[in-house]
């Protein structure tokens, strides 16, 4: 089958990577001529485990092709995912101007009927309005499909390739041929292609984040109260977790999260809620503890070194949020780094990728990026962890100890033994556990 995915984004090169190397004829598109350039001579713009090899080797093999040319690509293809971006609004809704941009462009495009289907994440809703804008300009019938994605950052090639579950929203018989065609190849270990109507496939996407979110924020709270009380949220959470009923996944306490989807989402399902009459609460205080989440381990440096850090610098190991990623997008890191820099303090930051991402993103930050996570703590008063890469999980202690002013760590990350700490003779702060 000959596709187009519009938006070389994560979500629109992963899928087309992924359909391309199952045997599908794939052009991936951007009105961004310098990305598009990049891709053809194989710079990938995004780190993703996997994707370079991937496609390299279907632009070698002609699978696989890069173009700014929507009208030609859309002529060509059967089938045309929109893969656009949709940021956050003021009002914590989804933008959905690229979207219905990209919807006017394709029914200005067609020669005959298509399917197009909706793989960005947006509200419900959606799927009318992408398709009364088709409908309003081209005179050939179309087919609009939800079909969210469930991709982890880090582990999306195989996230794609042997998902959980395919959720598909259709309106017709033909569609959902259609779908269950492209996607037969990714569940061949028996996992369902879940079919159900457009609104329904919509809403499963918010609803699935929105609840993990919540997870998430649950155990953090948790581990604030265990710090109160001293008790020891590892042993909590291995409590909860054998339960059946509740499942060890996404209990994990730390300093909140981040990236591309879960705060997004959570908000604009809240939004959406609101447009409806109803108020959900519990999305509402997901966010609230999320954000206040992020602001922990900046509380403990000031309670431990005083709220005036003039004169301080702190060493950083880990920007983006959460490893194998460079994704910086709503990261712990840079809400810990402006809040300690408000009391004055200076820092020297370390990740294995992300390094030009946050420079990207948060250039009003001034940091210093060093090459070596050694190197970050030379001469500094603490080292403060936010983000659980493989190398910094057994890191020298000895060494850590003789670089830095005084044995101080703030992990967000929960990476060290207590006892062991205790035994080094570090003071270490962490998540949920007590003080040492």
């Amino acid at each position: 089958m000959k596709l187009t995915i519009v938006g070389t984004g994560y979500v629109g090169l992963v899928a087309g990577a992924c359909f391309a190397d199952t045997g599908h004829e794939v052009i991936c598109v951007d009105k961004d001529q310098k990305k598009i350039e990049g891709l053809k001579k194989g710079i990938i713009p995004i780190f993703e485990p996997g994707l370079s090899d991937i496609v390299l080797r279907n632009v070698e093999s002609s699978q696989l092709s890069f173009t700014s040319d929507l009208k030609s690509a859309v002529q060509e293809s059967a089938v045309i995912f929109i893969a656009v971006g949709t940021p956050q609004d003021e009002d914590g809704s989804a933008d959905l101007t690229h979207v219905l941009a990209v919807a006017r462009a394709i029914g200005e495009s067609m020669n005959d009927k298509k399917f197009v289907v909706t793989k960005s994440t947006v509200p419900v809703g959606t799927g009318k309005k992408v398709k009364d804008a088709i409908t309003s300009i081209s005179k050939y019938p179309v087919d609009v499909i939800s079909n969210p994605e469930f991709l982890k950052e880090g582990t999306a090639i195989d996230d794609f390739m042997r998902p959980d579950r395919v959720v598909v929203g259709v309106n017709s018989k033909e569609a959902e041929s259609v779908m269950r065609e492209l996607y037969e190849p990714f569940v061949r270990n028996n996992h369902p292609i879940l079919v159900m109507d457009v609104v329904s496939a919509e809403m499963t996407k918010y609803a699935a984040n929105a609840m993990l979110a919540a997870r998430v924020s649950f155990m953090n709270e948790i581990a604030n109260l265990c710090e109160k009380v001293g008790a020891d949220v590892n042993s909590v959470r291995v409590g909860m977790g054998t339960d059946d009923r509740i499942g060890m996944r996404f209990l994990y306490p730390g300093i909140g999260y981040g990236g591309s989807c879960f705060p997004k989402d959570v908000q604009a399902l809240v939004r959406t809620a609101k447009d409806y009459g109803v108020e959900l609460k519990i999305g509402r205080a997901t966010e609230e503890v999320n954000q206040y989440q992020k602001r922990t381990i900046a509380f403990k440096v000031a309670s431990h070194f005083g709220e005036d850090l003039k004169g301080r610098s702190f060493g950083v190991w880990g920007l983006s949020f959460k490893p194998q990623t460079d994704d910086v997008r709503e990261a712990p890191s840079a809400v810990i780094i402006k809040e300690l820099q408000d009391r004055g303090a200076t820092f020297r930051v370390h990740d294995p990728e992300a390094k030009d991402t946050f420079a990207s993103n948060y250039p009003e930050l001034k940091v210093t990026f060093v090459k070596n996570q050694y190197e970050a703590l030379e001469g500094v008063d603490a080292l403060i962890i936010c983000t659980e890469w493989n190398t910094y999980r057994r890191p020298n202690f000895d060494k850590i100890g003789s670089l830095m002013k005084g044995k101080v760590i703030f992990d967000g990350r929960n990476l060290y033994d207590l006892q062991k700490m205790k035994e080094l003779g570090y003071s270490y702060y962490s998540v949920g556990r007590p003080r040492v």
